[in-house]
């Protein structure tokens, strides 16, 4: 077990992380934390909703999928012969979970005992599909009613509705859970196309945080994964149309029932593509700077807005960057959406025009670093943005180092490039006008 074993230590957070690669491909990922009872594990695939067109070297054939197949697939891994696999969990006192997003799909448990059969029944159920037709249809109906409970779901749809303002033909603009007419097209032998090829260990990882002894565990999984004939596979070649830089529409307004509108305002990144690694993290957290510098709590803006009644206290703005899309996000619900829109893109003008001064620059650095060490008190925290990050070849334990590098003039040139209102959308939730 020793020839695939790395350690990953970390000085500024004073924490060893032990990593094990066993054939054919899998990783995991242990991080022993003895001031804990609870113990964490998840158990994840780089296949999310995104990915729904692929192929498999050195095959040349493209496999299209309906939109909705990963998170179908997901739901489905949770019923096997023997039923309904959470009662399993439920009798050793563990509670499991699951998600998909649009870039990978996680298994997850948290417990504070029996935690070796936890993990053997997490690594065994993601390992052991069952997939008939009666299964596939009676899913279909449930799966349904939840894409219609969230097609009334305000928040949900200013969301969605935004990056389908964003981007014209990128998949990111298409609901995780795909439509009732997608996943009407979903059928056993289309699932285990796709659990064969993305739920192959080279494209997995599982990351174990708690009161727990590396090797142990690292034997357990080891075990798990020898008496199973996995064989050597392909690259998973991934295909997504060419997006063009213009963002799709430029105003997006959905009558729902809400008390108050919702904003959300949305800028476009087109560079992200070009990006991998340490160098799109540390777009990141340059893009999280400026927009604490712009809209963060304790900022003069954000307060003059809340002492008008132009946001509450959930408003906020974030970045999200991936290896082929990223945009920011600004908004929430407001009495004025006009008001709100134009004081908006005012600030982010202002500030290109006036600059970002020192003490700007390092306050907002200061509180990034802060609460990015208060969350490693979080198990989930750790384990899940770990793989997140790992999934796009970069290491969460880099935020740190990355964070202290970055200079106040690359801020200034994420500004320019990731807010600029030519690539910009808004997306509105009103109450229904009356008649």
């Amino acid at each position: 077990m020793r020839e695939n074993f790395r350690l990953i230590e970390n000085r500024e957070l004073h924490e060893t992380l032990y990593h094990y690669r066993f054939w054919p491909g899998l990783d995991l990922y242990v991080l022993p934390r003895r001031d804990y009872q609870k113990k964490y594990a998840v158990f994840s695939t780089r296949f999310g909703s995104i990915d729904n067109r692929f192929r498999v070297e050195p095959e040349q054939e493209v496999t299209e999928l309906p939109d909705g197949v990963a998170h179908f697939l997901e739901h489905k891994l949770f019923e096997d012969e023997r039923g309904n696999v959470f009662d399993r969990f439920a009798a050793l006192g563990a509670s499991p979970n699951a998600f998909t997003s649009f870039n990978q799909t996680s298994y997850l448990f948290s417990c504070t005992a029996s935690f070796e059969q936890s993990l053997d029944h997490l690594l065994n159920f993601v390992q052991e599909p069952y997939f008939t037709e009666k299964t596939v249809q009676k899913e279909q109906g449930i799966i349904g009613q939840e894409i219609k409970m969230y097609e009334d779901h305000p928040h949900w749809r200013v969301f969605f509705n935004l990056l389908a303002g964003l981007y014209q033909k990128h998949p990111v603009r298409n609901d995780i859970a795909g439509t009732a007419e997608s996943i009407a097209r979903i059928t056993p032998d289309l699932l285990y196309r796709c659990y064969h090829t993305f739920y192959h260990p080279s494209n997995m990882a599982v990351f174990v945080v708690g009161d727990l002894d590396p090797e142990p565990v690292g034997r357990q999984v080891q075990e798990n994964l020898a008496g199973r004939e996995y064989g050597p596979m392909g690259e998973i070649v991934r295909l997504f149309p060419e997006e063009p830089a213009d963002i799709y529409q430029a105003k997006t307004v959905q009558e729902l029932i809400v008390s108050d509108p919702i904003l959300f305002i949305g800028f476009k990144d087109n560079k992200v593509g070009k990006l991998q690694s340490r160098d799109l993290m540390r777009r990141e957290i340059l893009m999280e700077l400026v927009l604490d510098i712009l809209f963060g709590s304790s900022e003069q803006l954000y307060n003059e807005l809340y002492r008008n009644n132009l946001i509450d206290e959930n408003f906020g703005a974030e970045y999200t960057a991936e290896l082929n899309y990223g945009y920011a996000m600004i908004g929430g619900e407001t009495g004025d959406p006009d008001q709100l829109y134009g004081r908006i893109m005012e600030a982010v003008e202002d500030l290109k025009k006036q600059g970002i001064r020192a003490e700007q620059f390092e306050r907002p650095r200061r509180k990034i670093l802060g609460g990015y060490i208060r969350r490693f008190n979080s198990l989930e925290f750790i384990a899940n943005n770990f793989l997140a990050y790992r999934f796009k070849d970069a290491e969460l334990f880099d935020l740190p180092s990355i964070l202290q590098a970055v200079k106040r003039e690359e801020a200034l040139g994420v500004l320019e490039e990731n807010l600029d209102p030519a690539y910009h959308a808004l997306s509105l939730i009103a109450p229904p006008k009356e008649e």
